[in-house]
């Protein structure tokens, strides 16, 4: 009963950061902690997997979707199949679910990294990672939301490569392994110019540096999109690359902006290296 109540307490008991006489929280605190938020996790997961083997005809229509669009104006070029044996539309099931369950439970596995971390930051760390959180997480969303729309017409430029006469045989765990690597990283993507702001920050990174390399940053986010972007057609590069740039544009206004704000703040900033102090 008592080892019952125990379990039980992992799943429904708040976390706690018992600490020694030094302040520090023991080796064997920091693994119990970890494992009942590995467990949470584990839990939540399973349980969004088995609602999603329920909504398994509304997911397969949102993830075939693209492809469905790409065909449409590619008549010769319908065929999407399965090659995994007798198995495989089981395999279809899992995969697809467990993927959806992946993305449902985010904000949970997250916060629970997140929880996991936050006792050993510092307050103004704490306060960072907040905002962090609060301006990555749209930003994802919207990067996932651009890989959706712009899928269609990448798939349609690639699978119009084929010669006439020739039919595309697609495997559907490889059509649903490319269709979330473009989600991801689109995702991704939208993430670096929240990464440069983190950097000015930190201090690493000073707004000026980013605008005397303003054209080779350019350059580099669209090499960056053309090899990151799985299709690899120009159209999906530009729909990544243009973005980046606008947001990166962004992140460098911020930058000068926390850099004159931090020149303001020092006590003799504006003083000449050969000019006396009022000291």
């Amino acid at each position: 009963m008592a080892r019952m109540a125990g379990v039980v307490g992992l799943f429904v008991g708040k976390p706690h950061h018992p600490v020694g006489p030094d302040g520090r929280m023991a080796l064997s605190d920091h693994l119990r902690e970890l494992r009942a938020r590995i467990l949470k996790v584990a839990l939540t997961v399973v349980v969004a997997l088995a609602v999603a083997l329920l909504f398994f005809d509304q997911l397969f229509d949102l993830v075939y979707g693209p492809y469905e669009q790409a065909v449409a104006r590619l008549p010769d070029q319908e065929t999407l199949a399965t090659t995994s044996g007798a198995g495989g539309g089981l395999m279809l099931y899992l995969k697809l679910c467990g993927f959806a369950a992946l993305v449902a439970t985010a904000p949970v596995w997250l916060y629970q990294l997140w929880a996991f971390i936050m006792p050993g930051l510092h307050p103004h760390e704490k306060k960072w990672t907040r905002i962090f959180a609060a301006i990555a997480t749209p930003l994802f969303a919207v990067g996932i939301w651009l890989g959706y729309v712009t899928l269609p017409k990448g798939l349609e430029i690639l699978i119009g490569f084929n010669p006439d006469g020739i039919t595309n045989i697609l495997e559907f765990q490889g059509y649903l392994q490319f269709f979330t690597r473009t989600l991801l990283v689109f995702g991704i993507a939208f993430e670096i110019p929240v990464f440069v702001v983190l950097l000015n920050l930190a201090g690493v990174v000073k707004g000026q540096q980013l605008a005397d390399h303003r054209p080779w940053i350019v350059i580099g986010l669209f090499v960056f999109a053309a090899v990151a972007t799985p299709s690899a057609d120009p159209f999906t590069m530009t729909f990544m690359a243009v973005p980046m740039v606008v947001l990166f544009f962004i992140a460098e206004v911020i930058a000068r902006f926390n850099d004159r704000r931090k020149e303001r703040n020092k006590p003799f900033a504006g003083l000449s290296p050969d000019e006396a102090s009022v000291l």
